[in-house]
């Protein structure tokens, strides 16, 4: 079974609600990249009238979380997946759409297939970029996972 943008987006409700709740989708998934949306509301919002920096943390984390269930689901065997560590850094106020892309499906191509081969652990990091509907950068996301082969 393929996974798709609309079968992440039911995980998600089912799964993730809070997510869900504060309006992250994604938008498109393949096998090396994955695209998130959310736009700020009033559900999503900080104090200072932008976008709270933990829901960019849940789109920013699932562009990457994506690309590593679709290649667990690929490899059709049992494999623990887990993040780590995060690092973020904020350049702009998040209003309006907040488009987060994760192009780094590769990275867990190879640490599946090395864990996969030597039957140990993996880490590597992936990286999300946010930008609003201008283009611009409002966030850089980096999230560390931890993978292993059963």
């Amino acid at each position: 079974m393929k996974l798709t943008a609309s079968k992440l987006n039911s995980f998600l409700f089912f799964k993730l609600p809070s997510a869900f709740l504060c309006g992250v989708r994604v938008k498109f998934i393949d096998n090396n990249r994955c695209i998130v949306s959310v736009k700020h509301r009033w559900i999503n919002q900080n104090p200072f009238q932008s976008m709270y920096f933990a829901v960019q943390a849940m789109a920013a984390e699932l562009t990457t979380g994506a690309l590593v269930m679709n290649e667990i689901q690929k490899n059709k065997i049992k494999i623990s997946m887990l993040v780590s560590q995060n690092k973020a850094v904020f350049t702009k106020k998040a209003t309006g759409r907040i488009i987060f892309e994760c192009v780094d499906g590769y990275k867990v191509q190879e640490a599946i297939h090395l864990s996969i081969l030597n039957g140990e652990g993996q880490t590597f990091w992936m990286k999300s970029i946010g930008t609003d509907e201008n283009g611009i950068q409002v966030s850089e996301m980096e999230f560390e996972w931890s993978i292993k082969a059963k």
